[in-house]
């Protein structure tokens, strides 16, 4: 939400459940001259414009925002009004004596702020 001294009432974009945030990650270990990253390597051009990412589909990285609220514990249009804080981390879970399609990322969704101080993010 735009910051503002009174309360925002209704959401700023609050049709914003299906916007979607690209998030590329990249891990490396040189020492045993292994690197990945969490999309999926096709020939395949469109693979990005038409995936979304799911538990089944860990190699999408295109994440609706709706999906990483809920993954939160919490709900869409309360924190299109009051705003919120999201920390995503990206655990890669690797064996490196094992094929490398066995090294997949897990994401883990957290809310950050506190939702029930009864202020919205900005003050």
């Amino acid at each position: 939400p735009v910051e503002t001294r009174s309360r925002p009432t209704k959401p700023l974009l609050g049709e914003g459940t299906d916007f979607t945030v690209y998030i590329k990650n990249f891990i490396r270990f040189p020492k045993f001259n292994f690197s990945k990253t969490n999309v999926l390597d096709t020939t395949d051009r469109t693979f990005l414009k038409s995936c979304k990412f799911s538990p089944e589909n860990p190699y999408c990285p295109i994440f609706r925002l709706g999906s990483v609220v809920s993954w939160t514990g919490s709900n869409f249009q309360e924190i299109a009004v009051q705003g919120g804080v999201i920390g995503i981390q990206i655990e890669w879970d690797c064996d490196l004596d094992k094929a490398p399609s066995e090294c997949y990322p897990r994401y883990y969704f957290n809310r950050l702020d506190n939702r029930f101080s009864g202020n919205s993010i900005s003050s």
